[in-house]
């Protein structure tokens, strides 16, 4: 596997990492804990060594299956996870469904990353992001609360979720940022305008979640598709009725391209990603030890600069349309 760092102290990952979320929760239905304990350490010996989870993904549940999974190999392994909600609000965090209140108060943040470093069995976190940025604090005061975790090796770098280019600046200078963790894809660009071209100039990297546009840029989906209830896609605009009949053209676009050279959707959407900067380091997540195999080898697709601007051209022709969120949650984001 290839490799690529993040940020100016230069945080080695793989090229491509594993986004854990689904293994508990979004995206069912889930496997067992020795299947998903299993399928993560496989991926390990498949050259990934860069794994995201979060405190608030299934409260607390996905970080201990991460843990677990990857406790043997620790020190093979940089482990993200996130704080910016407050789980005291959800009295047993292995059953509530309740939604919990974003927080990123100093006390909360401290009672998050010692919660975060029991279920991960560590005693540091290699990446800590921010998760949603809270308007009720300034993000001077997350970043110096931050500063001083790494002042006591708790974390050793530290990142922001979905923020605005002008927050990304405001807590640089009070204490560096290693990486930015945003959605980006051929289906979802918006980053390209303001976002990445501040991460250039402050030499921060960038980590692209849902690359594959939540499955819909492998193939899997057709006009015809119909979510289950339980699935995080049947509440989004772009996944629904006549806004997925039109968002196919891409699909169908991307699906050209894999037949072009030789490869499969979801090597070409990651692939293109990496092919923008090398600097961002996207992290598809599956459940599958297949498609782990098939996403890695997104590493290994090369596109000449005259197909990069075909490319482009071909995006900037294509509409997208509806929301990538439930409205309510959209709200939530900085971009």
């Amino acid at each position: 596997m290839k490799t690529r760092t993040l940020g100016k102290d230069k945080l080695e990952v793989s090229a491509i990492g594993l986004g854990c979320m689904g293994f508990t929760q979004s995206y069912p239905p889930y496997p067992d804990r020795k299947d998903a304990i299993d399928t993560i350490r496989r991926a390990v010996d498949l050259g990934v060594t860069f794994f995201d989870t979060a405190e608030v993904y299934s409260y607390g549940k996905n970080e201990d299956l991460v843990g677990e999974a990857l406790q043997p190999v620790r020190d093979r392994v940089v482990i993200a996870t996130k704080f910016g909600y407050d789980l005291s609000e959800t009295p047993d965090l292995t059953t509530s469904a309740r939604p919990v209140s974003l927080s990123s108060r100093p006390e909360t943040i401290r009672r998050a990353v010692e919660g975060s470093l029991r279920r991960l069995r560590t005693d540091h976190i290699d990446l800590y992001y921010q998760h949603r940025v809270d308007p009720n604090v300034s993000i001077e005061t997350v970043a110096e609360t931050v500063g001083e975790l790494i002042k006591e090796g708790k974390v050793l770098h530290w990142g922001l979720s979905e923020a605005a280019p002008a927050t990304v600046r405001r807590a640089h200078a009070v204490c560096p940022l290693a990486a930015v963790q945003s959605e980006y894809s051929l289906w979802y660009r918006k980053p390209e305008a303001e976002l990445l071209p501040t991460l250039e100039e402050l030499g921060i990297g960038f980590v692209p979640f849902s690359p594959l546009g939540k499955a819909m840029l492998t193939g899997r989906f057709n006009k015809d598709t119909r979510f289950d209830q339980t699935d995080f896609r049947s509440a989004i605009p772009r996944f629904q009725g006549d806004n997925l009949k039109h968002n196919m053209e891409l699909v169908e676009y991307v699906e050209a391209l894999a037949k072009q050279k030789e490869t499969t959707p979801a090597r070409i959407a990651l692939g293109w990603l990496l092919a923008q900067k090398p600097w961002i380091v996207p992290i598809p997540g599956t459940k599958r030890v297949e498609r782990i195999k098939e996403n890695i080898g997104g590493a290994d697709i090369q596109f000449t600069p005259e197909e990069l601007a075909d490319i482009r051209r071909r995006l900037d022709s294509i509409e997208i349309v509806g929301g990538r969120y439930p409205e309510d949650q959209e709200k939530m984001t900085g971009l």
